[in-house]
């Protein structure tokens, strides 16, 4: 058997899919710092595996084929939105992502659950949640706004 092209991996990993995944990946590195490890284009010029690590974490980025999957494209312009949100410490990764082109959602603020956190959407339709832990949810915070406190709060 020949060698793989490119290490094999047991864990799981994430794949999202965009339109334009050659200028995402570009995206991704000058954004959130993440370190391209490779991308497999297609002839024409589509990426058919991309992959990039953020301290080790690997996530694929692939450009949408809406020609292998009956005609419907899943990238999140063809959908309309994402249901998936993808997370990264926030305070050194926000004014460098919208620097970089993101759109800044809202915060950066300290949360009642104990986090800082903020929330940014690349230009390829994906949401970022930015958060820091903090020291721990405020009790009377959430009691105050109105989380869900189970049976017995």
């Amino acid at each position: 058997m020949a060698e793989a092209h490119r290490p094999i991996r047991t864990d799981v990993v994430p794949e999202i899919c965009v339109d334009g995944a050659a200028t995402a990946l570009d995206f991704y590195v000058d954004a959130f710092g993440a370190e391209e490890l490779l991308r497999h284009e297609a002839p024409d010029g589509r990426i058919i595996h991309g992959e990039i690590s953020f301290d080790g974490f690997v996530v694929f980025v692939v450009d949408d084929f809406p020609e292998l999957n009956n005609g419907k494209g899943s990238s999140p312009t063809a959908i309309g939105g994402t249901p998936i949100t993808l997370h990264r410490d926030v305070d050194a990764a926000v004014d460098r992502a919208v620097a970089a082109g993101a759109t800044l959602v809202w915060g950066p603020e300290d949360m009642f659950w104990g986090d800082r956190y903020a929330r940014l959407a690349d230009p390829f339709g994906h949401q970022w949640s930015l958060a820091t832990p903090g020291p721990g949810p405020d009790a009377e915070a959430v009691a105050m706004d109105g989380f869900p406190q189970g049976e017995d709060g």
